[in-house]
């Protein structure tokens, strides 16, 4: 694919092309205008040499000057109108850009909010973000600079080319001699600059890349006292990226000088030879002087072109890459109908077998229920299938194999969103946003008030530390909530999960990151929690889920044991022993 990328032609993909039209058909009355604009200005622009000439013959030389005042009124007013007329273009390209690339924002984000958890385990973020802003920005200058300008270019020099024909043939011939230098002088640096921006981007990417991850990693970096090297690293991976953009000005310095010199030559050589031809009178001085303009006017956009191209191309390969990440059709198939406005909570996993990849199967022939109202605790060794199990009941993940239904239902009869909103999650990473404390717990939801904040955060026991911060339910939580401890943070998600109400509740290692007195804290809120409520809970702390009605204790994927406390301590199996184990830290502690 990215040799196919890299391909010139790749430029008039019709296929792409197509697809990058479908965003501006929401705006095709303002794409057909700015069509008629660009026709418009190249039609102003070629036609004033002509008028010049005409000026020159049959008004100056002619001594009419009631005729030089007319052609001068009308050349300025043709000067006033092109000014107008590259207003507008320039305006409503831009203008047209902009909206294309909000649309496409939008559509690109709705699309990766669908995506299923497993597309973001083999997809870096960094990715998706270039994705949603770098290239998604690409396609503004597309619009700006790239395609309607360059149209625009081409269209001039058809103009520019048939006035001069028309006129004189042998001279235009004459005038056109440097052509074929300009020519190859232009696509060998559209080349150079082609690669060397290849060699950029690469150097951005590597750059973001190692900036992202150790400023995320900092603590890491400094617990490890590695600032030397990791600067050393830095230091490097800049000048990889200052020499790729010094190979791109070299470039640069190159072409537009020997550009220069080109077209030059080629107004040296017109000025030669139609200087003959009107000292013998073959020629009118006024052909001259409109050839002489028509020539400036002709190698300006040559030179512009090549730059034009690249932008285009650049273009047209984000253009690729974001319809490939819409194409993906790794998303949950939300075809159910069932949207009940409540449920009792009786669930049931029957024979599900789940893996990540292929089949490495995480979950292996899983079977049990859950009445309404139960609280049902999973135990196991990291890599058991616990949180496996909870990211089914939400369908984060489809099954391979099997059946899970909640009160009769398949879980694919389940409306997604509706069966989302009866189940609340409690993990053990919380994860918090950029924004007020109301913000994390409503999530946006306008339907919930701060008197019922309040009320969860009473539950939960978070509304002393809540009020001690400035501003309270207003204070601003920095990234991840990093001024925020573990325990302030888990209360937090607690809050979120109250003041939703749901009839399932799922607690995956909710207090494993709160030291004992938070636990201790937050213990009879969970219980308040729970209280008529389906429940599910995965704990490495046992002494959390001895008041479990059930107790399932999962190895590779398989239930080992079940039964409730008591029952499994009895059976003096591998729940008996971890209990013992950790029974014999406490004490020890």
């Amino acid at each position: 694919m990215e040799n196919k990328l890299n391909d010139a032609g790749k430029v008039f993909d019709a296929e792409v092309l197509r697809r990058l039209y479908s965003f501006v058909k929401p705006h095709v009355k303002i794409f057909y205008l700015i069509v008629f604009l660009t026709f418009a200005s190249a039609v102003l622009a070629a036609v004033r040499p002509f008028l010049i000439q005409y000026t020159v013959d049959n008004e100056i030389l002619q001594n009419d000057w009631n005729g030089l005042n007319r052609m001068f009124v009308i050349l300025t007013v043709l000067l006033v109108l092109n000014a107008i007329v590259q207003y507008l273009h320039t305006y409503f390209a831009g203008w047209l850009g902009q909206h294309v690339v909000r649309d496409i924002r939008i559509k690109l984000y709705r699309h990766i909010l669908d995506l299923r958890l497993k597309f973001f385990d083999h997809t870096p973020i960094g990715t998706l973000v270039t994705r949603n802003v770098s290239d998604v920005e690409t396609l503004s200058d597309v619009f700006s600079e790239g395609m309607a300008a360059m149209i625009g270019d081409i269209l001039q020099l058809v103009f520019i080319v048939g006035f001069m024909f028309y006129i004189d043939w042998e001279l235009t011939l004459v005038s056109l001699s440097t052509f074929p230098l300009m020519v190859i002088s232009t696509y060998i640096f559209k080349e150079k600059v082609k690669d060397s921006f290849q060699e950029v981007r690469t150097a951005v990417a590597r750059l973001n890349s190692f900036v992202q991850e150790h400023i995320t990693g900092m603590s890491i970096v400094q617990i490890f006292n590695n600032e030397k090297r990791e600067m050393e690293k830095f230091e490097a991976i800049n000048k990889e990226h200052t020499r790729a953009n010094i190979r791109s000005v070299l470039y640069y310095s190159i072409y537009y000088p020997v550009a220069e010199i080109i077209a030059a030559a080629g107004l040296g050589i017109l000025v030669w030879y139609g200087a003959y031809g009107v000292i013998d009178n073959d020629m009118s001085l006024g052909t001259l002087m409109a050839f002489i303009l028509y020539i400036q006017m002709f190698f300006r956009p040559i030179r512009m072109i090549a730059d034009r191209f690249n932008t285009l191309q650049l273009g047209v390969v984000s253009t690729e890459r974001l319809m490939r990440l819409l194409d993906s059709r790794e998303m949950i198939a939300d075809k159910g109908t069932h949207a009940p406005a409540h449920i009792k909570g009786d669930i049931s996993f029957q024979k599900v077998w789940f893996a990540y990849n292929n089949e490495e199967w995480v979950l292996r022939d899983l079977s049990f229920e859950v009445k309404a109202g139960e609280t049902v605790a999973f135990v196991g060794a990291t890599g058991a299938g616990k949180t496996s199990v909870i990211n089914l009941l939400n369908r984060f993940y489809e099954i391979n194999k099997g059946k899970i239904v909640i009160d009769g239902h398949d879980l694919k009869e389940f409306d997604l969103s509706v069966l989302r909103h009866h189940i609340g999650v409690v993990l053990q990473d919380v994860f918090l946003f950029s924004g007020t404390i109301a913000d994390n717990i409503s999530l946006g939801n306008k339907n919930i008030t701060e008197e019922q904040m309040w009320q969860a955060a009473d539950l939960v026991g978070a509304r002393k530390f809540i009020e001690r911060l400035p501003g309270g339910l207003h204070y601003q939580v920095m990234e991840r909530g990093a001024t925020l401890s573990v325990g302030q943070r888990q209360l937090i998600s607690f809050v979120r999960a109250m003041v939703y109400n749901p009839e399932i509740i799922i607690l995956d290692e909710a207090t494993s990151s709160v030291d004992s007195e938070t636990e201790e804290l937050i213990q009879y809120a969970i219980d308040q929690l729970m209280h008529g409520r389906t429940s599910i809970v995965i704990a490495h702390r046992l002494s959390t889920i001895q008041k479990a009605d059930k107790i399932i204790v999962l190895n590779k994927g398989e239930i080992k044991e079940m039964g409730n406390h008591e029952q499994l301590l009895r059976h003096n199996g591998y729940y008996a022993q971890l209990y013992q184990m950790q029974y014999k830290n406490m004490i020890n502690l």
